[in-house]
């Protein structure tokens, strides 16, 4: 299922995307995914999908379908600056925007908006992870066209709204109008809340009532109009930024960063501003998307064999094992026998094995791992 979409091109007309921008956030450890992802090389440097590229690749290539490569940005923490250049040859250095310090996506935003303002004040910026999972990409490219579009016409900040298939828990979500604002795509609606991952009683009551969505952390919008919303509600980010005019994409930009971070307040864009602005619209999409959070969100777009295994490693012998995800060294001889709804898998001398169910507790996990045994081990 997943080897046929990804790698699928569109290409749009060459006109329409000189002034398209994408911004790569690539800072994330991806803790939930140990002990295949570690603080050395997170999920978005991994081909945790085994399709021969990682994430951040498969990311990268899709946004050359939408904005030319020379208008991607990757902003990531400093110590995988190295990782980003090895991993994406056709990026250039001088678009790696190193983070000094986590800070969540306000100030990732902030930095990337001063730094394409100064290239092109005109510009239409995508906004999104590096380690999401599209299964339909053509008619991603379309959607993000769409936002786009509707971007440049309109003084609009828009995300991506999933069609939820389930009463998840472990996603934010996103209640939109009935109000038709878009005569090009009647899916176009505008917010009128957001909720940060609510309940299971809430989580199904949002599903029956038809007019929520999954928050998939995709943004569309003008830098014009980001940057105003910076100004007005989020002051106090935008003028720590704002006091670098001049300096960015200048041999001035490193230091001015490392001054800024360390001073820069914690927060997230959807706090921040998307919670709190009143030209917020959603587009609601269905393009096979996972924001591949979990191993249990990895099992679920993964091929499985007739007992529901989804099961990497060429040495892997089940009996009597159903529902199961096994991710082994493609050598290592596995034997299981007896498990039901379990996660296995080893990395680098790690082993890990945990209830499906459980996996939320795998976070606390590393940090314990990381007190009793060591940082070689997360």
């Amino acid at each position: 299922m997943l080897h046929q979409y990804i790698g699928k091109h569109v290409k749009p007309k060459e006109m329409e995307k000189k002034n398209h921008y994408c911004v790569i956030m690539a800072g994330g450890v991806g803790a939930r995914f140990w002990p295949m992802s570690k603080t050395s090389r997170p999920k978005q440097f991994i081909d945790i999908l085994g399709v021969g590229k990682t994430l951040i690749q498969l990311t990268f290539e899709r946004f050359t379908q939408i904005c030319p490569a020379e208008n991607i940005f990757v902003v990531t923490n400093d110590i995988y600056k190295d990782l980003v250049l090895e991993q994406l040859p056709a990026l250039s250095e001088h678009r790696v925007l190193c983070e000094p310090a986590r800070r969540n996506t306000a100030p990732c935003v902030a930095y990337a908006n001063y730094k394409i303002k100064e290239l092109n004040p005109e510009a239409l910026v995508v906004v999104a992870p590096s380690d999401h999972i599209i299964l339909k990409e053509e008619e991603f490219v379309r959607n993000i066209q769409t936002a786009l579009k509707a971007a440049k016409e309109n003084d609009w900040l828009l995300t991506l709204g999933i069609q939820p298939s389930r009463p998840d828990t472990g996603y934010g979500y996103i209640q939109f109008t009935d109000d038709q604002v878009y005569p090009e795509n009647p899916m176009l609606h505008k917010v009128k809340t957001f909720t940060e991952k609510p309940n299971l009683e809430i989580a199904e009551s949002f599903l029956a009532s038809g007019d929520f969505l999954w928050n998939s952390g995709i943004f569309i919008w003008s830098v014009k109009n980001i940057m105003f919303a910076f100004s007005t509600l989020l002051e106090e980010v935008d003028s720590l930024f704002a006091a670098g005019v001049g300096k960015y994409n200048t041999p001035d930009e490193t230091a001015f960063i490392r001054t800024t971070y360390a001073v820069c307040k914690n927060i997230s864009i959807d706090y921040g501003i998307m919670e709190k602005a009143s030209n917020v619209y959603v587009l609601a999409v269905d393009f096979g998307w996972s924001d591949l959070g979990t191993w249990g969100s990895l099992y679920t777009i993964r091929d499985k064999d007739v007992n529901q295994n989804a099961v990497v490693g060429n040495q892997v012998m089940l009996y009597d094992t159903k529902d199961c995800i096994v991710n082994m060294p493609k050598d290592k001889l596995v034997v299981l026998q007896g498990l039901r709804d379990y996660i296995v898998v080893e990395e680098d001398n790690t082993l890990l094995i945990c209830r499906k169910e459980d996996e939320q507790q795998i976070r606390q996990i590393v940090t314990d791992v990381k007190v009793e045994k060591g940082e070689k081990y997360v």
